[in-house]
């Protein structure tokens, strides 16, 4: 009895913990929803979502954010380009050819990594990876979408990467041993068995490394350039939409329409993250199916 009480009690506990963790997203997202809902009295959502000039400052202003989505889409897509060869094969890397000595020392730097705070990674993108870019591709400006890509890949890495390595290591060691029995190589055991079965794991590795990407603010600031324009090669400097919210928050007078606008901002970078994630949960799930019937 005294143990059934205990259970309860611990059960209760969490209820209440995962109450309270939704009731403050909820309350957050009404928040963002009444502040940024009064600039359509002003604009059109159209205008709005694909006006191609932002200036909030000038008489009449300008609230056009498709430059400021497009950035964000092409940081996000640049980045993942980058990203998730480079943190998978780390990861299989790590899991299944490395010795252990080598991963014992390879292991520790990736977490290490992991836990680089985001301005950090900014700083060293905006001081030391901009004039090198600038000096090798004989560009105006190093401080870019390319060198944001860089810099938001370099904080994805290792949570595709650490995540990726669980996932495989997870993988039953029968499914390997049968492979070998049947003739296989360690490569085509890699490829055909363990990357299949460890698939629904790695899916979801991509999706917390992009994830962070998508909305990461410092990094974005400091080394993407700043320039509220749409992109015409990766060389440009581009403005995405957390960048924004973060350069301008602390100018925008309160109640004004550049203040609303803001928020606005804040609203389809929330729909975007959401969207994103239901998209990739739904592609884990796929992944999950095929790789349960591959097996």
């Amino acid at each position: 009895m005294k143990r059934q009480n205990i259970d309860k009690t611990v059960r209760s506990v969490f209820l209440l913990i995962a109450l309270f963790s939704i009731t403050a997203l909820s309350l957050i997202m009404v928040f963002l929803f009444i502040e940024g809902i009064p600039i359509f009295d002003h604009i059109s959502v159209k205008d709005f979502l694909f006006g191609q000039y932002w200036y909030p400052t000038d008489d009449p202003a300008d609230f056009g954010i498709f430059p400021l989505i497009l950035g964000s889409v092409y940081v996000t897509v640049f980045s993942g380009i980058i990203a998730i060869p480079l943190g998978v094969m780390t990861a299989v890397y790590l899991a299944q050819i490395a010795s252990p000595r080598v991963a014992e020392i390879i292991k520790p730097v990736v977490e290490i990594m992991a836990s680089m705070p985001s301005v950090v990674i900014g700083f060293f993108g905006m001081v030391v990876v901009a004039p090198f870019i600038q000096q090798l591709f004989h560009i105006p400006v190093g401080l870019n979408l390319f060198n944001a890509s860089l810099m938001l890949a370099f904080m994805a890495i290792p949570t595709i990467c650490s995540i990726s390595e669980d996932a495989i290591f997870s993988v039953p060691t029968a499914l390997t041993e049968a492979s070998f029995a049947l003739g296989a190589t360690h490569f085509e055991t890699i490829v055909k068995v363990i990357i299949p079965a460890s698939l629904s794991g790695i899916c979801t590795a991509i999706i917390l490394g992009l994830s962070r990407a998508i909305g990461e603010t410092m990094v974005v600031l400091m080394a993407a350039g700043g320039a509220a324009m749409i992109p015409t090669s990766i060389f440009n400097p581009v403005r995405p939409l957390p960048a924004s919210i973060a350069a301008e928050m602390a100018e925008a007078p309160f109640g004004s329409e550049h203040y609303h606008a803001l928020f606005a901002i804040g609203i389809v970078l929330f729909v975007f993250t959401f969207m994103f994630n239901l998209t990739a949960d739904y592609i884990s799930h796929r992944f999950r199916q095929v790789g349960e019937a591959s097996l």
